[in-house]
Formats: structure tokens, sequence, C-alpha cells
């Protein structure tokens, strides 16, 4: 009698089992999401435009000099260039006078090697090399006729204000020891220099 009701026990549990098991349901494994990593495009081609103070004089005055045999022009300067990395780029430049002080007008090109320096991510030094050439001429009767080419040569910093966006202050030597054709009516072996300061904005693409 114990047998059978050991049995009845065990059928009755195996029974409850069985039950049990039709009630579980297959579990699918979670479904991690997938984080896609888009790496920003580097924007190595930029282009500028800025505003120059040129003085352009007899090899013997300064920037500052108010002399006889110097006159200044301000300029509108256009430039181009393409980054290779953070620390070296190359640039082309070209300006042209708007408002000239009394005697002479101006324009100018230069291609430049531009070695750079980030001291931090917004802000960097830089340097301009390379080889360009200037025409200047007289106005309001003034007999000056300058054509070089030669050397220039450049110091400047600029600091980046927004995304693409920078503004730059640089000094820029055009031109040195030029021959002029004529100047105020002096021999032709007079020496003339021309440099500028210029001021402006850049934007990256």
């Amino acid at each position: 009698m114990k047998r059978i009701v050991l049995s009845v026990w065990a059928v009755a549990a195996l029974s409850n089992l069985g039950f049990a098991g039709g009630d579980m349901k297959e579990v699918e494994p979670a479904i991690e999401p997938v984080v896609e990593v888009v790496e920003e495009a580097e924007k190595n081609f930029y282009v500028g435009l800025g505003l120059s103070a040129l003085s352009t004089r007899e090899g013997s005055l300064d920037f500052f000099s108010k002399e006889d045999g110097q006159d200044r022009t301000g300029n509108i300067a256009l430039m181009a260039g393409y980054e290779f990395n953070p620390y070296v780029a190359v640039e082309g430049r070209y300006s042209m006078y708007i408002a000239e002080e009394d005697f002479l007008n101006n324009d100018i090109w230069g291609i430049y090697v531009k070695p750079q320096y980030p001291v931090t991510e917004a802000f960097k030094v830089y340097a301009l090399l390379g080889f360009g050439g200037i025409t200047v001429d007289g106005v309001n009767g003034a007999d000056i006729d300058v054509d070089d080419t030669g050397f220039q040569w450049g110091l400047g910093a600029s600091y980046g204000v927004a995304e693409d966006i920078g503004i730059f202050v640089d000094y820029t030597s055009v031109a040195s020891d030029m021959d002029a054709d004529a100047w105020f009516g002096a021999p032709t072996d007079v020496k003339v220099d021309t440099d500028a300061i210029t001021v402006g904005v850049t934007y990256n693409f």
C-alpha cells in the first residue's frame, strides 16, 4: 500500500512539472545598441579677406616716417591656402589699393610656405616665406614707376573665434631694395622698400 501511495505522489509531481514546463517561454538574448562613430572631415582649405596698411618709401626711411620719399596706401587683401597639417601650410595672396595717401597706388601678389605653431587649440603663430611681385604707379602727376619681383617674408598670429572662422594680424615685407624706374624724378639708382600690416578674417572648408 505504501508503494502504491508513493507511486501516486511521484506521478503527481511529474505531472505538475510537466504542466509547469508548458508555461515556459524561450528568452531571446538582449540586443545591445550599435553606436556608430563618425569622424569629422578635416577642413584643410581656407580663404581669407583682409585690410592692409602699406608703406612704400626710399630704403633709408622706416614704416612710420613722415618725410618726403614715402607714401602709404590702404589695400584690400585676398588669400587662399591649404593646410597639410597643423604645422605647415601654403598660401597665396593678392592685394590691391583701395585708397592712396598722396602720390602712388600699387598691386601685390605672393606665394608662401607657411610654417605655423599651434600655441593652444585656438591660437597659433606663423611665418610667411615666399616669392612675389609688386607694381607701383604714380598718381596726381607723381613721376613714380616700380615693377619688381623677389623674396617676401612675414610674421603673424591667428585666433579661432568660432568653428571654421578665425581672425589674424601679420606683418609682411613685400619688397626690399627694389630698383625704381622713376621715383619723384630722382636718379634710377634709388632703392625702394614696401611693407604691410594686415588684419583680417579666414574661413576653413
